[in-house]
């Protein structure tokens, strides 16, 4: 999925670059907003696993890479505007230790960061809102979603491509090396996130149950120590 330097022409990298900036702009605007001193540390956190995760790739073709993204997750971890953001940090990272072209690095954001991770959040919240809300309606959302925003993701860099590529390779290849490899990919990334947004409910659960079980016990320690107050009491009014 990472770009390198010299696979898209100059102009179209720029133009991507300028879209990029924009759209970061205004991510940065939101997030500002929205993220809460509570959420910021789960951001940084949230840009951390992203960048792990984004280091297992697969080579595709002519020095592309594909691997799991993640936006999703973020988005839902975080906010999309949040996620934006995470991803783009992750992204600069990367391509300071040539994981990405410098002069590809517009293209990489708009494509995993935009494209894919808010796109991605869009079906998720679209899906959600058709299906039942329970737990397997949230789940079947996220896993839907996070297959989507890999394939969106792969899908723009294949219309980048055909506006401004620079290789001997034909549109048809690079449509069937990218997005017919990250569909693939994208089951992956389904399942994962699925399986990790179920885990990060189960430990919610507990943690609500835990809460609720020390609620409880300090009500009984209360009643109990106001029956003995009262017992008290009444032995000293005693004649």
């Amino acid at each position: 999925m990472h770009i390198p330097d010299g696979f898209i022409d100059a102009a179209t990298s720029a133009g991507a670059g300028a879209v990029t900036v924009a759209g970061l702009g205004v991510a940065a605007k939101r997030a500002a907003v929205e993220l809460d001193d509570r959420a910021a540390p789960l951001a940084g956190l949230t840009a951390a696993f992203i960048f792990a995760v984004q280091m297992l790739n697969f080579p595709v073709a002519a020095g592309t890479s594909g691997h799991l993204i993640g936006g999703v997750l973020a988005a839902v971890l975080v906010g999309p505007w949040a996620a934006a953001i995470c991803l783009a940090v992750v992204l600069v990272v990367q391509a300071l230790f040539a994981d990405g072209g410098l002069s590809a690095l517009g293209l990489n954001i708009l494509n995993m960061g935009l494209v894919g991770g808010m796109g991605g959040y869009l079906v998720f919240a679209t899906v959600r809102a058709v299906l039942p809300k329970t737990r397997a309606g949230v789940l079947a959302a996220t896993a839907v979603a996070a297959w989507s925003s890999v394939v969106l993701a792969s899908a723009a860099f294949a219309l980048e491509y055909a506006i401004g590529g620079t290789v001997d390779l034909s549109l048809r290849q690079v449509i069937g090396a990218m997005v017919g490899v990250h569909a693939l990919i994208g089951i992956g990334e389904a399942v994962g996130l699925a399986a990790g947004e179920r885990a990060h409910e189960d430990r919610e659960g507990d943690g609500d149950r835990q809460a609720g079980e020390h609620e409880d016990r300090g009500a009984l320690h209360d009643a109990s120590s106001a029956g003995r107050s009262s017992r008290v009491a009444a032995r000293w009014r005693a004649p």
